[in-house]
């Protein structure tokens, strides 16, 4: 169980420490569609949920509080589906398409990232092939 555990955690942050390393690297360019987006503070906002991604995704990896690791993706998730996949503002079809289907992969990951946020607070110490337990008990 805690090596389906452990492989589960590894495929689930693949894709936020691959984000991580495009928002901290190319932060500028990002920053700039960002803010066609009309997202506030672009570079900042770029930057900072480049580190929630990369500090929750490797709590969730290491096992270091992985609940508070999950949580800070769904910090990460819901304002982008939010401000970046305004598929309600889009006039053309395929675009409308293309911003639903990424509004709702975030908040299927938000969704996700909740639920690991429970189990690992239910579960607690007993999580195995971790650095940390949890912070959060839940029972």
């Amino acid at each position: 169980m805690d090596v389906l555990v452990l492989i589960g955690r590894i495929l689930f942050v693949l894709l936020f420490l691959n984000s991580a390393i495009g928002h901290l690297t190319q932060t500028k360019a990002m920053a700039g569609y960002a803010g066609s987006q009309g997202v506030p503070y672009p570079w900042l906002a770029v930057f900072g949920s480049g580190l929630l991604q990369l500090v929750g995704g490797l709590m969730v990896l290491l096992g270091v509080w992985p609940d508070v690791g999950a949580l800070l993706l769904v910090i990460f998730l819901v304002p982008t589906a939010l401000l970046m996949h305004k598929f309600w503002t889009e006039d053309d079809p395929q675009a409308k398409q293309n911003s639903l289907v990424q509004f709702l992969k975030d908040l299927s990951l938000a969704g996700a990232a909740l639920m690991l946020f429970a189990f690992f607070a239910h579960v607690g110490d007993d999580l195995g092939l971790s650095i940390a337990g949890p912070l959060f008990d839940i029972d």
